[in-house]
């Protein structure tokens, strides 16, 4: 027991030691340039074995900031203990030259583990969410900080695998594909990943409708208009995020025209590339959503849907029945400086936009950072509000008027 306080404590110091670092962002040019020109293990091991601590030892610090009652719920006491585990992996390169092949292996296997140990963090933490929601029911101020907690953790967390992703790609026995730089397309065709993240939402929606909307795709570049529209990204975030999209825009398509003797109306998408941005446009004519709902679809603490089973054995839609596609979405978004919004007309259909940057150059990771503003959020209470709130009913105004 004692051992184990003493490990426990040391563990404790290298958390507060790391976390003391900021991270380092980089650009999509900078690991393109790295991976292209200057593919060194070594760098990339000296830099990785520090990088991905202070990444973890971060998002370890703020967890601790979350109250109690939300903490102690088995499965984000099981995250946590992932996380633990995963630093505690890395402390064994601390002091470690990268002078030997079987130092650069090692560091390839435990990056493998360490990345297998976290496949099913979303949905856990989502467990988490849900038990505590179950029992302690819905408190805004609770959820306000969740809301914050779980964008900079699900940012930290995209982040991270997407440096021991490039790693293992670059070094390791994983087969990238033969024209990208570990997970990044130098020459991305948008459309051709459009079309991708449909077809496998179109066959998704037909297992469960027996039906599925068209798609009518449009691309308009404004730089070359004789050429399609590339960038340089990484088609496994675009496809995350383009795959949600088309999930919710069938799926409202279907509910509302499936009876409709005219048949589904299409589902639109436009691809623009302008001087600053590229930017995907995703509408359909599914009865949109009202107004004060809209937000309401990028909180983690809305979901009403039923609990999903986190048995990978089981067919289903990635985080069906959480909630967090969405969320999400806009995090992988937002992860290389872009955005994700949603345009909708109740009564008629909604609009998705992504917003990316059009220059890798420019196209950095917005990471979390623990420092005293990220704790002040924590612990400033709920204020009052400063605008006025209308009242449940029709103000009576006669009551108001002069005797005469």
């Amino acid at each position: 027991m004692r051992l184990i306080n003493f490990l426990m404590k040391n563990v404790n110091s290298k958390i507060e030691f790391y976390s003391r670092f900021s991270p380092s962002p980089m650009s999509i040019q900078q690991f393109l340039d790295f991976g292209r020109e200057n593919a060194c293990e070594k760098t990339a091991y000296m830099f990785l074995r520090k990088e991905l601590a202070v990444r973890l030892a971060n998002t370890l610090r703020e967890v601790t900031l979350l109250p109690s009652s939300l903490l102690d719920q088995p499965a984000l006491k099981r995250v946590q203990n992932w996380y633990i585990q995963s630093f505690e992996e890395l402390l064994r390169f601390e002091d470690q030259r990268p002078e030997s092949s079987h130092t650069l292996n090692d560091f390839l296997d435990t990056l493998d583990r360490i990345r297998n140990r976290h496949n099913d963090v979303v949905p856990t933490v989502a467990q988490g969410v849900i038990e505590y929601k179950d029992k302690f029911g819905f408190d805004p101020f609770i959820s306000n900080n969740v809301q914050y907690f779980l964008d900079r953790f699900y940012t930290n967390r995209i982040s991270f695998r997407m440096l021991m992703n490039q790693h293992t790609l670059l070094f390791g026995d994983a087969t990238a594909h033969p024209k990208h730089i570990g997970g990044i397309d130098p020459a991305c065709h948008v459309t051709e990943v459009v079309r991708d993240a449909y077809d496998t939402a179109r066959m998704l929606c037909e297992q469960y409708y027996n039906m599925a909307p068209q798609l009518n795709i449009k691309e308009v570049n404004t730089k070359s208009s004789e050429k399609p529209v590339q960038v340089v990204y990484v088609p496994s975030h675009l496809f995350h995020m383009l795959f949600e999209l088309f999930k919710n825009s069938m799926r409202a398509t279907v509910e509302l025209h499936e009876n409709n003797s005219r048949g589904l109306p299409p589902v639109k998408a436009l691809v623009t590339l302008g001087k600053e941005d590229l930017s995907i446009k995703i509408s359909d004519l599914g009865g949109g959503v009202p107004l004060r709902k809209i937000e309401r679809l990028f909180n983690y603490m809305y979901s009403t849907a039923p609990v999903p089973s986190l048995d990978s054995s089981l067919s289903a839609a990635p985080l069906a029945g959480f909630g967090y596609g969405l969320p999400i979405s806009r995090l992988y978004a937002r992860y290389f400086q872009g955005d994700l919004n949603l345009y909708s007309m109740e009564g008629v259909g909604t609009d998705a936009v992504i917003y990316l940057k059009a220059l890798s150059s420019e196209s950095f990771e917005r990471l979390p950072v623990f420092n005293k503003s990220a704790w002040r959020h924590y612990q400033t209470g709920p204020e009052a509000d400063d605008w006025s709130n209308p009242g449940s009913g029709p103000r009576d105004a006669t009551k108001y008027k002069s005797n005469k």
